[in-house]
């Protein structure tokens, strides 16, 4: 079961989701039709934005509220520009 599967049943109970997901997968989220998807410029297993990229990831879940708000279905998708930038781990 995938991400796309599992927006879909809880959207199917009444409940909006957001899916995110990586340019190299957006295509299944088109095939799939999941309801709203944000996709993103990142490399696989950084969905959100590099490790201590605070700011991006803000961004990435800014957009997927942003998208959640306005409530549209029917295969809503954003894709945002901005390119995958490494981060910085303090500590």
């Amino acid at each position: 079961m995938s991400v796309g599967h599992v927006a879909r049943e809880i959207e199917a109970a009444g409940i909006p989701t957001v899916s995110v997901y990586v340019q190299a997968f957006r295509h299944v989220s088109e095939a799939m039709g999941v309801p709203r998807t944000v996709v993103t410029r990142h490399p696989m297993g950084r969905t959100l934005g590099a490790p201590g990229d605070v700011e991006r990831q803000h961004e990435v879940i800014g957009a997927a509220l942003d998208l959640l708000e306005s409530a549209q279905a029917g295969g809503a998708l954003v894709e945002l520009e901005a390119p995958y930038r490494p981060g910085s781990l303090s500590g």
